[in-house]
């Protein structure tokens, strides 16, 4: 199983974009605000692997 690295770009109400870190790219991903931790903040780093996102310690 893959894993992907993302940070908060933004969070506009019920949803943040997300922006992959572990590869070259300006593409945005925008994820329900419900998949991700509920203490996340824009500049919050991600781990994406298991069908589910994690804070990065």
């Amino acid at each position: 199983m893959e894993t992907w690295y993302y940070v908060v770009e933004s969070i506009d109400g019920d949803y943040a974009n997300l922006k992959r870190r572990d590869i070259e790219s300006e593409d945005l991903k925008l994820v329900a605000r419900a998949l991700l931790p509920p203490e996340i903040r824009e500049g919050s780093r991600l781990k994406y692997e298991f069908m589910q996102y994690q804070l990065e310690e």
